[in-house]
């Protein structure tokens, strides 16, 4: 037990850096026998030697020598995440490389932390959602030379490699097919508005109504955070209103998760009482009574993207400074996003990709 203890009070490279009031990148720097300014190497020679620490054989390896280690990152292993995971992991199969993963919750501190085991596990590049606010933390990386790519959401002012989804044009074609099957009162229960893709399906619902010619009601707009509980109490307070929604578009399958909680609970269902159109497709969806008609993200073609950026980053071919790509979507039609039952004739619907 003492020596757990130990091993849990033993300073990281981020302490170093806080004693010597120095960035994390610098000390990295320092460690690996890089150019630093005197002053600066004064200050963390002191600090290594105040606070005892010791680096891990792992982390002492000279830049040279690659790990064949990738950092893989994300606020959570749930169904997207990890489904990802699983296409990382074939894609750079080939090359002989393995993933080292970690998931920081969101929590700023573990993701500090995630970020330091990483570059002390001597990672050859790192792939993580992106983040807002997690510029300086990512800079570390950059300031070492360890490529960096971003997926999911953006990371604002740094020069990185990016590979996202079309969210605007995905979430403007599921709340256009609520629309073209009849229903006119769409709500959406949007995702945190932190993120650039809670902020880019946002603005697709907002294109479609205006497409259609339906006046934005900030009524039908609730400001999810991506989880289940967002999804619940979105709807209830949907459903008290003096003229309640007939269709929801949910920005991510966790908070659809709620939306159906809440119409179980209810007595009520989908499509009889209200649609529903979800970003991202799960499993659980195509098992639900009448289907859950949802965007799908291209798993594979996001795993294959995001490989050969870090691939090419790794070679000896020059590459751009900057590059990103976008993925398009599909829909998966099924039978919640049926028309109002006030108009609906035939009860029929046919499911597959839109």
């Amino acid at each position: 037990m003492n020596d757990d203890l130990e091993r849990r009070k033993r300073p990281t490279i981020h302490d170093v850096a806080q004693r010597a009031g120095v960035a994390v990148g610098t000390v990295s720097r320092y460690l690996n026998g890089q150019e630093v300014r005197r002053g600066k190497r004064a200050d963390i020679e002191k600090a290594v030697e105040d606070l005892g620490f010791r680096r891990s054989a792992a982390a002492a390896a000279m830049k040279s020598d690659r790990t064949g280690l990738i950092g893989f990152l994300a606020p959570t292993f749930d169904e997207f995440h990890a489904g990802l995971l699983n296409h990382l992991v074939r894609s750079f199969r080939p090359s002989g490389r393995k993933l080292l993963t970690y998931s920081h919750e969101t929590d700023d501190v573990l993701l500090r932390e995630a970020l330091e085991f990483l570059i002390e596990q001597r990672v050859d590049a790192l792939i993580m959602a992106g983040l807002p606010r997690s510029e300086d933390l990512i800079s570390a990386f950059r300031s070492e030379g360890i490529p960096v790519v971003v997926y999911n959401n953006d990371v604002r002012g740094e020069r990185l490699d990016r590979v996202f989804v079309d969210n605007f044009k995905a979430a403007s074609r599921a709340v256009g097919h609520l629309i073209d099957v009849g229903h006119r009162r769409v709500a959406l229960v949007a995702g945190d508005p932190l993120d650039s893709s809670g902020v880019e399906r946002r603005l697709g619902y907002e294109e479609a109504l205006r497409r259609h010619g339906i006046p934005l009601d900030p009524a039908y707009v609730f400001a999810g955070d991506w989880k289940t509980e967002a999804g619940y109490n979105a709807l209830q307070g949907f459903m008290a209103l003096p003229d309640p929604p007939t269709a929801i578009f949910s920005s991510n399958y966790q908070m659809t998760t709620g939306v159906l909680e809440w119409l179980r609970e209810h007595g009520m269902r989908t499509p009889e009482d209200i649609a529903i159109v979800s970003f991202d497709d799960v499993d659980l969806f195509r098992l639900y009574s009448e289907g859950i008609t949802a965007v799908a993200q291209p798993l594979p073609h996001i795993a294959n993207a995001i490989a050969s950026f870090v691939l090419t980053r790794l070679g000896d071919a020059e590459v751009p400074d900057i590059r990103s790509r976008t993925l398009e979507c599909s829909i998966i039609l099924r039978g919640s996003s049926r028309r109002p039952a006030t108009t609906q004739t035939d009860r029929s619907f046919g499911h597959g990709p839109y």
